[in-house]
């Protein structure tokens, strides 16, 4: 989905849970129950990439800038709603909460455990 002219009038951008830097397991597709971190997210098309998951190769010519070329191999980006957030104290996949305090800050919860998600740096 291509946002294009007036944004205003699609609506909002939606807000997703995952951020660059987050530790998640696939849940669905040829790549289920790997882990790894969130290398991309890409809001406007809902999908993210994955470190060491959806691995392609691309075969590349020599160019002057690139005179060996060969084979690259790279991440390609997969739906953000076929992966899930680990949770960092008990190390397994957990839809998530928002909570906002009374400063108005908000924070990750998990909800299997209950345990904050602390946003990555």
């Amino acid at each position: 989905m291509k946002r294009r002219g007036n944004a205003a009038a699609k609506g909002p951008r939606p807000t997703y849970n995952i951020m660059k830097g987050d530790r998640v397991k696939v849940i669905r597709g040829n790549y289920r129950d790997s882990e790894g971190t969130v290398l991309r997210v890409i809001p406007d098309r809902a999908l993210v990439v994955v470190e060491g998951v959806n691995q392609r190769k691309r075969h590349r010519r020599p160019t002057p800038q690139d005179p060996e070329g060969g084979i690259m191999t790279f991440e390609a980006p997969i739906h953000i709603s076929n992966v899930m957030l680990v949770d960092a104290g008990s190390g397994n996949a957990s839809r998530v909460r928002m909570r906002v305090e009374a400063d108005g800050t908000k924070e990750r919860i998990a909800v299997k455990s209950g345990n904050p998600i602390p946003k990555p740096r």
